[in-house]
């Protein structure tokens, strides 16, 4: 059994023991990788802060453009270098953030690898400043550079590489072979064929052998474009030999045992088929799993009542009783006060009983004593209106109740599904360790937030399960 793994029962996958990951010195990168929108930005955070509160020197490097890390750290901003946490560490630990800047990471490759005056003119080039800042797949290149060169400087004894969302997120590992793919492929070898033949035998190359690719790729590109490709092309001829040697050296890294790959997920049915996806590809290149975790996960202190039961208690408050009624006549309650329903009666006029409050009312006229009479008959009215507020104060607690029983009974239903989803993946990936985050009643907006996430990721269950 791996580090950072807790065994458990057959029917139970097993739980994934963060703080032991954390804990060993032997892991110096982890990478958590995950949809969209499951929480990979909070998770890497909160791990940060654990990590560095556990004694380890960590930096945690975001990708995802989302402002959140620096929001909830407490730094104005993020940028391409790892500024200190304050407040955050404990025994040695201390605790960097920083945000990859493409554009950035990719001007200080070409400054520490290329001359000054070939340096100035790759970027000043207006095909190297569109690459820089957007091209296909370079985030990712670039993302493997930072991790490279954070790993180099051996400032730090853990990294937690937060990735972008969705498929993308494992797209930084195609990154050397794609990079390799268009630094091999015909078409740099093409554009790059003048400046290593040189002089004016490259140019009377250019001009015979290749006029018609030219021409093609003149009217497909324009003229301008395709002079600023040839350009870059052939000053960054020395450096395609260094991208590819260190792309390949990052790959290996992330493959090697010290490095831990975290599935971040929802307990949702389309972010567990992510997860499976992303569990299925690491396997397949053979990259190192701690395990899964699962955010937002919702639990209850009082699971013992299902939501069938909840429900029809519900119903039972709300129908007026009948299930506990003897009489088994619905709206009518057979404990209600004797005082409340006799008003309700009333005396029919002419009979006995109203000719005998009347001659009691003419008696009362003439009578002395009548005045003590009004005053009983005054205290049986303030009881029975008594009575009546105590019925209506009754009525109004079972509303409440009933309402509260089936906000339980959705819970328990959200638990239920969440389970059989969860369920679902672990039946699929038995082996793939489990940490389940209890959801919190807000978002994550600080330094107490993500210590709190971090407290639910080391649980590995949540709150009431």
């Amino acid at each position: 059994m791996s580090e950072g793994v807790d065994t458990v029962g057959l029917d139970t996958p097993p739980r994934l023991a963060v703080d032991r990951l954390l804990d060993d010195r032997k892991t110096r990168i982890i990478v958590c990788c995950g949809s969209g929108g499951v929480g990979k930005t909070t998770t890497a955070a909160a791990l940060g802060v654990r990590a560095a509160g556990r004694g380890r020197k960590a930096v945690v490097l975001t990708i995802d453009p989302a402002r959140r890390l620096a929001q909830s750290m407490g730094i104005d901003s993020l940028d391409n270098t790892p500024r200190r946490v304050d407040s955050v560490g404990a025994d040695g630990g201390e605790l960097h953030a920083m945000m990859l800047d493409m554009k950035r990471t990719f001007d200080e490759i070409v400054e520490a690898h290329a001359d000054g005056e070939r340096a100035r003119a790759i970027l000043a080039n207006p095909f190297y400043q569109s690459l820089s800042a957007g091209f296909a797949g370079t985030q990712e290149y670039m993302a493997m550079e930072k991790l490279g060169q954070l790993r180099a400087r051996d400032d730090w004894d853990l990294i937690i590489v937060d990735t972008p969302p969705s498929r993308s997120a494992l797209d930084f590992l195609d990154a050397p072979k794609r990079l390799g793919s268009f630094l091999d492929g015909k078409f740099i070898r093409v554009l790059m064929a003048p400046a290593k033949v040189g002089g004016r035998a490259g140019m009377k190359f250019l001009n015979v052998g290749m006029s018609m690719m030219t021409g093609t790729l003149s009217k497909l590109m324009g003229a301008s474009l395709l002079k600023d490709v040839q350009t870059f092309v052939a000053a960054m001829d020395t450096m395609f030999g260094g991208f590819r040697t260190r792309a390949d050296a990052t790959f290996r890294l992330l493959q090697a045992p010290g490095t831990a790959f975290l599935v971040v997920a929802a307990p949702e049915p389309d972010a567990l088929r992510e997860a499976a996806y992303f569990v299925d590809r690491l396997a397949s290149e053979s990259m190192p799993l701690a395990g899964l975790v699962l955010n937002r996960v919702h639990g209850s202190g009082a699971d013992g009542l299902s939501a069938e039961r909840a429900l029809a208690a519900a119903e039972n408050l709300e129908e007026g009783c009948i299930v506990d009624q003897e009489s088994g006549k619905a709206g009518l309650r057979d404990t209600a006060p004797e005082a409340v329903r006799a008003p309700a009666e009333g005396p029919e006029t002419g009979s006995p009983s109203a000719e005998s409050d009347t001659a009691e009312v003419g008696e009362d006229r003439h009578d002395p004593r009548s005045g003590a009479r009004n005053e009983d008959r005054h205290e049986a009215r303030t009881a029975g209106g008594s009575a009546a507020e105590t019925a209506d104060d009754a009525i109004t607690v079972d509303v409440i109740t009933a309402g509260l029983l089936r906000l339980h009974a959705e819970r328990m239903q959200v638990i239920a599904r969440e389970r059989r989803t969860r369920d679902r993946f672990t039946s699929l990936h038995p082996e793939v360790a489990v940490a389940e985050v209890a959801a919190l009643p807000g978002d994550v907006h600080d330094l107490a937030g993500l210590r709190a996430i971090g407290e639910r990721l080391a649980a590995g269950v949540p709150a009431g399960a």
